[in-house]
């Protein structure tokens, strides 16, 4: 008996190939229909028996694209219509928009032979793409994804491409990016006044030999500027270096092949499948430690690790194919500005950093940065999410009303959920210039339009002074404050999708508490929707607040001052205190002693700078984090599973006793090195004490400490031993990107 089936099915199915793959399967297994894009998903109408229908399904769910996958598959069985053929439908736009916009998608296998293929009419043309790859987010402008609604309205297809355009049959069917050099985006390269020096594969050429030239060039890519140099030219990266001004901060390495990687780094089959995965980050991986480097020493300056990735783009590959060496592709802007992603704005804000211009003129709807990711515990951390992971969403088990969250200050990123799927920005940054807080409220438009969302209520942090929270008071909807760890902590439970009660170890370095101080040490419980402190670190001082956390010597005093009181200044065999001249430390001491301009914290991440200071590891740091970096590297040179005693009262970590012991350790001419691995053992311990003293079986591990691979390893290693049921971040990152997600989360529960 023949019948009529019904499919709706939601995920990530447009722009994947799904409706030439739902054709040719149907077309296989002589079923009549058709099919149609919608702003909720794909919509699928079939006849034929029970059998042929059921098997069917089944291999939509076996057979399904590579990119795509699905979320949801609804089917109902209705009364038969008599379809005579199968047909692909034109696309409409009704209903609440909730269809999953693909990340921008990393060169294919079948692409690149094309770009490489001297006999193919798209022998390197910079972008070649199908429905397997290429842009996506960067390129929409509305849903459903058509090429009206993208940049690519602007180029009309040739008779060749809309052939294959058309045709259900071919791999570029309904690809919207669709193009080739005759009806394309094309190349140009510019000098830095704005002049054309000249165009397509000369272009190309030419910037190989001012690569090689040790010149710094600006390369408009996918989602934005890249600024490049010649990564084996120690001259060139000064230059960069001095241009950006960026003294220290580790620079990201594009490589020609991952032959070339592994003569530089250690690989493991994680972090290879990751390089040469479609989303195709950043990848952190160690140096080897052979010596035999090519590269410039001041590329990762004192630094045992490496950001590294392969070409992403057929523009990317033609280039790297041509230098044959590895470059540094760090991002196109100004420091705490976002990237650049307009030529016009590229030439006013970068024509003091480089050399000349490599342009297109396919526009970029929206900055998407490449993404940050490292192996934890044979598992992808993402630390930056953005190119090929944004803006996929997160499911919730409740729905809500439209909520729009803003994020946090630092790392921002904003969401937007529609019902139960929380769409998460891609990474903007710092909100510390003009240009980074025009960037954010864009960002917000951008997210607002593409799912035509009709916001109910706006979520930001608690802290009054975040300029993120401050856009919400101009704003009519009504607003709810979530505190910011809770938020770390609900982000995390949201991505794993587990429910309380649950123990929250939440470690960074700032956060607006309930109580006006800022936290960042702390245990928090989570049950019956609800989120409460119940420990921390035992509160110190900031002489200077936000100043410290650029001055980790700063920071060191502050505890000192604790330990010792006024008298620490005394001791010379203290480097925070030599760090100072003697009229820097007296105003230091007048903060402390007075209480001025010296907030309380509870920060674990100011912590851990304190004692990178005391062991004289850095005084001041160039960019953020750079203290704790440089203490977990320290603490991977040693190896022990000794620790300091952990000491609690009142559930206050009294951290005092292990910095006496750090500090004794030192003048007894112990090994730095053993001394950051105790500590980091310590700070495990801790966790340990804490998640027996309250005995839930579930803990969850977010922050930005928890960036920290050794301290991350270590407390999962450690939990499981003790038979705890340990989660941590993955694809959503446990520094301040993740926090827009848990703010929706937190106020979701209240519907």
């Amino acid at each position: 008996m023949i019948k009529r089936l019904s499919l709706v099915i939601q995920g990530a199915v447009q722009g994947v190939g799904f409706r030439p793959f739902i054709f040719r399967l149907a077309s296989e297994m002589d079923l009549k229909g058709w099919i149609i894009n919608s702003s909720q998903g794909v919509f699928i109408e079939v006849e034929g028996t029970d059998v042929i229908l059921n098997r069917f399904i089944s291999r939509i769910r076996e057979e399904k694209p590579g990119p795509s996958f699905i979320q949801s598959l609804e089917s109902k069985y209705l009364d038969p219509v008599g379809f005579k053929a199968f047909e692909i439908k034109k696309s409409e736009d009704k209903g609440v928009k909730t269809v999953i916009v693909l990340p921008d998608i990393a060169t294919c296998p079948d692409c690149l032979n094309e770009v490489f293929d001297p006999k193919n009419r798209r022998y390197l043309y910079p972008f070649t793409n199908c429905t397997n790859c290429g842009p996506r987010y960067s390129i929409i402008e509305s849903l459903p994804y058509d090429r009206p609604n993208t940049a690519m309205k602007h180029f009309s297809m040739c008779e060749k491409c809309q052939k294959e355009y058309d045709n259900p049959l071919d791999r570029r069917f309904h690809a919207q990016p669709n193009a080739c050099p005759d009806c394309g985006p094309r190349v140009q390269l510019w000098d830095n006044k704005g002049k054309v020096l000249t165009e397509k594969e000369e272009a190309l050429e030419m910037v190989v030999q001012r690569i090689n030239n040790g010149e710094v060039i600006a390369i408009k890519g996918l989602g934005g500027f890249h600024l490049v140099v010649n990564a084996q030219d120690i001259k060139a990266v000064s230059k960069l270096r001095r241009r950006k001004n960026r003294d220290e901060k580790p620079f990201a390495l594009m490589f020609p092949n991952i032959e070339s990687i592994k003569f530089e780094c250690k690989v493991s089959q994680k972090e290879e499948q990751l390089i040469h995965s479609s989303e195709s980050p950043i990848v952190i991986l160690d140096k080897l430690s052979s010596g035999q480097s090519n590269l410039a020493e001041n590329v990762a300056p004192g630094n045992p690790s490496l950001g590294v990735m392969l070409p992403y783009t057929p523009l990317h590959y033609v280039l790297m194919q041509l230098l044959g060496k590895p470059i540094v592709a760090t991002s196109g802007n100004l420091s705490d500005e976002p990237i650049c992603i307009d030529e016009i704005e590229a030439l006013d804000r970068l024509k003091h950093i480089t050399d000349c211009f490599l342009v297109h003129n396919r526009p970029i709807v929206r900055q998407v940065d490449d993404s940050l990711v490292r192996i934890v515990k044979n598992r992808e951390l993402v630390l930056r999410r953005s190119r090929g992971y944004a803006p996929l969403p997160v499911m919730l088990k409740t729905r809500a009303v439209s909520m729009l969250a803003v994020g946090a200050h630092q790392k921002n990123c904003v969401a937007l959920n529609i019902e139960n799927r929380v769409f998460i920005s891609q990474h903007i940054g710092d909100l510390e210039t003009e240009e980074a807080f025009n960037a954010f409220e864009k960002t917000i438009s951008s997210i607002k339009n593409l799912y035509d969302a009709d916001i109910k209520q706006i979520i930001c942090d608690a802290h009054p002074e975040y300029l993120s929270s401050k856009y919400t008071k101009d704003i009519d909807t009504p607003n709810i404050e979530v505190q910011h760890h809770f938020a770390h902590m609900a982000s995390c439970i949201a991505e794993n999708e587990i429910e309380g009660p649950v123990l929250g170890i939440i470690w960074d370095g700032t956060g607006y508490g309930v109580d006006g101080k800022i936290w960042g040490g702390e245990f928090i419980h989570f049950s019956k929707k609800r989120f409460k402190r119940v420990g921390s670190l035992k509160n110190f001082l900031l002489p200077g607040g936000n100043q410290a956390v650029k001055e980790p010597r700063r920071t060191a005093v502050g505890l000192l001052f604790e330990m010792y009181g006024k008298e620490f200044t005394d001791r010379q065999d203290l480097k925070p205190v030599t760090a100072f001249q003697s009229n820097e430390l007296k105003i230091i001491l007048q903060m402390l002693d007075k209480n001025l301009n010296a907030p309380q914290t509870s920060s674990m991440g100011r912590l851990f700078d304190g004692v990178a200071s005391i062991l004289g590891l850095k005084q001041e740091i160039s960019f953020e984090g750079q203290a704790a970096i440089e203490l977990e590297y320290l603490a991977w040179e040693s190896k022990t599973e000794v620790s300091y005693q952990v000491i609690v009262v009142d559930n206050l970590v009294q951290w005092q006793d292990c910095i006496f012991e750090i500090i004794k350790e030192l003048n007894q001419g112990q090994s730095i090195s053993l001394i950051a691995h105790k500590f980091h053992n310590y700070l495990v311990d801790i966790i340990i004490y804490f998640a027996k003293h309250f005995g839930e079986q579930k803990v969850v591990l977010s922050g930005g400490c928890f960036q920290n691979r050794l301290l991350t390893e270590k407390a999962i290693d450690a939990l499981e031993k003790n038979g705890f049921q340990p989660y941590w971040h993955q694809r959503i990152p446990p520094n301040d990107g993740g926090i827009a997600l848990g703010q929706i989360f937190i106020a979701s529960l209240k519907h």
